[in-house]
């Protein structure tokens, strides 16, 4: 069973340091060094894998400004087969409603010339970091879904489904699911190969086909800003936290180092209750 799988990846900003137009809530990239997503590759990594075992073929898609298209000539470099960027005024300043709107309205179109089994992205944006364009794509193109995915069993060709891990916060769960089927990928659940010198000569010559909305068949009202229901007001670097004090025992048993403790907590005035 060959599979068609269509990797959703972004491009964003290289830095902490970003700022927020403050009339749009979008961000500005003006002055800003930019980078593929990091957690997309990882994505476009699982989609390679599947076509090493399964055979077929990878598209990738990305919606953002004309520059985004350094970010997909990167993943050709790996080895993906197809590039499109989805590149337009009327998407800009889209939440991820409007995103996912216009991304299934691609992939629409992409599975009207070869059907698609996968669709797959990184867990989230590490710009957004909604995790919320997966599940979204999933919703609008009618898929099962397989979400945080730390570990991927393989596909059934004969039962047509697919099976993977799914890391929760208290453990991992095993799933099964039809397809086609949308997924998001984490960090822990595959490494990131380098590129080789024959698929970055490739990618060379490959085309990153442009689409405007033109492109797409689209409600163009659910689009860019118009079409966000929400708005970021304020993005910033969480802050840096200050190393804990460190206490050092004139003994190194347990009880020692607990004495320690308690000093430099009855030192601050702290009080300590037992629950018997």
């Amino acid at each position: 069973m060959a599979i068609h799988s269509v990797v959703c990846v972004k491009q964003v900003p290289d830095t902490t340091q970003v700022r927020i137009d403050p009339d749009t809530g979008s961000l500005i990239r003006q002055g800003i060094p930019s980078v593929i997503n990091p957690f997309d590759l990882h994505a476009v990594e699982a989609a390679l894998k599947f076509r090493e075992e399964q055979g077929g073929s990878i598209t990738a898609v990305s919606m953002g400004p004309p520059q985004a298209e350094e970010t997909l000539r990167k993943v050709l470099g790996f080895g993906v087969d197809r590039a499109i960027l989805l590149t337009d005024r009327a998407f800009a300043g889209a939440d991820t409603l409007a995103t996912t709107h216009a991304l299934a309205a691609a992939i629409r179109k992409i599975a009207a010339a070869e059907p698609v089994d996968l669709v797959i992205c990184g867990k989230q944006s590490i710009d957004g970091d909604t995790g919320q364009v997966g599940p979204g794509l999933a919703h609008r193109l009618g898929m099962s879904q397989v979400t945080y995915i730390c570990g991927l069993e393989g596909i059934d060709p004969e039962a047509g489904v697919i099976r993977a891990w799914r890391q929760l916060e208290k453990g991992r769960e095993q799933l099964e699911a039809k397809l086609p089927a949308a997924l998001t990928i984490t960090e822990t659940c595959n490494h990131i190969r380098y590129a080789s010198l024959p698929d970055l000569i490739a990618a060379a010559d490959k085309p990153v086909e442009v689409w405007t909305v033109d492109d797409i068949e689209v409600d163009r009202t659910k689009l860019g800003l118009k079409g966000s229901p929400t708005r970021v007001n304020k993005i910033f670097a969480p802050p840096v936290r200050e190393r804990g004090e460190v206490l050092v025992a004139a003994e190194s048993s347990a009880a020692d180092a607990a004495a320690k403790i308690m000093d430099r907590l009855t030192e601050q005035g702290l009080e300590m209750g037992l629950a018997g």
